[in-house]
């Protein structure tokens, strides 16, 4: 719930109402949940449709999207004598901020690792197609960093 809040909003007060708003949807959604299905995965899908939806209604009150809070995520130690890696991870957040929802969120699903076949059923698309956005969005990564 907190790293799909965290990737969609950028206060620290809308990524505590979004994280709320996921834990309350999970609970109202739970009654329905098919215990066949690998929880969390059910759990991913439920979050970041509950976050998308959040982005979309925040995004077009504000008349833009929502972007990672640089300075809330920034994951890098900043005392640490590795200044090339901590700017390839914030050109690595910049580049994630850009991106639309879907792809925002297939790159935080791919970054936790889970397994494509997963991504496919969480963001309801084929395999085929997580495969080849994620081979897009490696090249356009690569590209621009």
């Amino acid at each position: 719930m907190f790293k799909v809040a965290n990737s969609y909003c950028r206060s620290t007060e809308d990524r505590a109402d979004l994280a709320q708003e996921i834990a309350a949807q999970l609970w109202r959604a739970w009654p329905a949940y098919d215990p066949a299905r690998n929880v969390t995965t059910w759990m991913y899908r439920v979050a970041l449709n509950v976050a998308i939806s959040h982005l979309r209604s925040t995004g077009q009150r504000h008349g833009h999207a929502v972007p990672l809070d640089e300075d809330a995520h920034d994951l890098a130690d900043p005392n640490t004598a590795d200044h090339e890696a901590e700017q390839h991870l914030r050109l690595l957040q910049r580049f994630i901020a850009r991106q639309a929802p879907l792809d925002r969120a297939l790159l935080l699903l791919y970054l936790d690792e889970r397994p494509q076949r997963e991504i496919a059923e969480i963001l309801g698309i084929s395999e085929t197609n997580v495969s080849t956005k994620i081979g897009r969005l490696k090249q356009r990564i690569r590209d621009e960093l």
